[in-house]
């Protein structure tokens, strides 16, 4: 029987102690350990790492504290549009869509695409379509409504300019959000769902979708979920750098990350972080920004819930 172990990450960014107040610091992390111990039950349980990958992306998508799903940030129009990817370790299937509107899980949708498709990423009114096919729940645009989301934008509307959620200047932080575990199989899985930037134009896609830079899994080397600044992240093929350092030069799964995180992206000028789980049930965290939103849990060992930077 294999380790089972799943971590997951509510985005990364400058996420300090004198950022949040105790109030919106427990909420976090109360949101974080319910994804991150309802996933682990499904591990526990017997069901597949993609079944506890879909189940603790869902459940950070249904929480308004988030940049994916309910919590999407707004576009340029006013509107919401999200991607989500979903890919599995054991054959390397994935399904992923981009730039859906109205969907209430987007990870559902990508799940969907894997499981029901030919294909690997929709996207727009196409993958809207395909949703409506496979009777994936839709959501009004009350539902996405958000105080704090339709701030931030309506203080950039009247200009070019668009907003990473991790901004120093937001009174909160919110992110990408994503998951990876392993099963008792020893199979591997990723899940990642963002709604992007505050204010972004002409259907704007970052790296979540992105099979190989937001998201990637593999058996053979490691799963991973990504969250940061997509453009650098895209750049830079994050996801499968990590996965590369691991098949190709024999690194170890920490030595990986860190490698890419730590010092390949902060030569690019890339802020973020990533999770990563592989087949051993060894578990990676790391970022090089102020904080992560992040928690893990292996075996039957206590859950770790972590925000900031840790000296």
């Amino acid at each position: 029987m294999h380790n089972i172990a799943i971590a997951i990450h509510g985005g990364a960014g400058t996420i300090t102690r004198v950022s949040l107040t105790p109030d919106q610091e427990k909420a976090y992390r109360v949101a974080l350990q319910e994804a991150v111990e309802e996933g682990h039950r499904l591990l526990l349980e017997g069901k597949s790492a993609l079944d506890a990958v879909e189940l603790a992306v869902t459940l950070l998508e249904d929480s308004p504290l988030f940049n994916a799903g309910r919590g999407a940030v707004f576009t340029k129009e006013g509107k919401h549009e999200m991607d989500a990817a979903i890919m599995c370790g054991r054959n390397r299937e994935a399904g992923a869509v981009a730039g859906v509107q109205g969907v209430r899980n987007p990870v559902a949708l990508a799940r969907a695409v894997l499981q029901h498709s030919d294909h690997v990423l929709l996207s727009g009114h196409g993958a809207e379509e395909f949703a409506r096919n496979h009777s994936i729940p839709f959501a009004p645009e009350r539902y996405f409504f958000n105080s704090f989301r339709f701030k931030q934008w309506t203080d950039l509307r009247d200009s070019d300019e668009f907003m990473l959620d991790h901004t120093e200047h937001l009174d909160e932080k919110f992110g990408t959000v994503g998951a990876v575990a392993v099963d008792r199989e020893g199979n591997t899985a990723a899940a990642t769902s963002t709604g992007g930037m505050t204010n972004k134009r002409y259907n704007r896609i970052g790296d979540s979708p992105l099979i190989g830079v937001g998201t990637y899994a593999n058996n053979d080397t490691c799963a991973i979920s990504c969250t940061g600044h997509g453009e650098f992240f895209m750049r830079a093929v994050v996801a499968y750098d990590v996965s590369c350092l691991i098949e190709y030069k024999g690194y170890s799964l920490q030595e990986a990350c860190d490698e890419v995180v730590l010092q390949k992206l902060v030569a690019f000028g890339g802020e973020g972080g990533l999770i990563a789980v592989n087949a051993a049930g060894e578990v990676a965290m790391p970022f090089n920004s102020e904080g992560m939103y992040r928690a893990s849990k292996k075996n039957s060992e206590p859950t770790y819930i972590g925000i900031y930077k840790e000296t």
